[in-house]
């Protein structure tokens, strides 16, 4: 290379661009390297996560699931108190004379010596309950029996 072309306006051009291009290859090549190593990490980071996400999700699944039937059980369990507390009020009832003789009176149509057993039957109910229209007419330990019978029906 001669002065003259070393100072030509062509050179120089020439040269700046050969440096410029020189800087912008390498600032792509950092970028890229940055770039290659973040995505690296953040694989990896996502990679971690999923493997959690994973590992934690069986036992997490598990938890719910039993404390949801912790809360079912804990429900019956003081649907079941409520019960045992109208079964005691029922029997305390049931240990009182006056409460077990009205029962009788009305469940059996008992009546005491020197009274007079009236029954009214509805129309409107004896015609949806045929079963009813006879009580009256049949044996007292047949009415008995049949309050047996509808109570285990009840229980069911």
């Amino acid at each position: 290379m001669t002065n003259r072309d070393r100072f030509s306006t062509a050179t120089r051009i020439k040269l700046l661009g050969e440096q410029t291009a020189a800087r912008v290859y390498r600032s792509q090549t950092k970028r890229q390297a940055r770039r290659s190593r973040l995505t690296g990490r953040a694989a990896l980071l996502a990679l971690v996560l999923c493997t959690l996400i994973v590992a934690l999700a069986y036992p997490i699944r598990q938890y719910v699931s039993q404390r949801a039937d912790i809360a079912d059980m804990e429900r019956e369990r003081d649907r079941t108190s409520q019960r045992v507390e109208q079964l005691r009020d029922l029997k305390a009832r049931w240990q009182d004379d006056a409460y077990a003789e009205q029962q009788i009176r009305q469940r059996l149509h008992f009546v005491l010596p020197g009274e007079t057993g009236f029954i009214a039957i509805d129309p409107d109910a004896a015609k949806q309950s045929r079963v009813d229209l006879g009580a009256a007419d049949r044996p007292w330990y047949a009415n008995v029996w049949d309050g047996v019978d509808k109570a285990d029906a009840a229980d069911q």
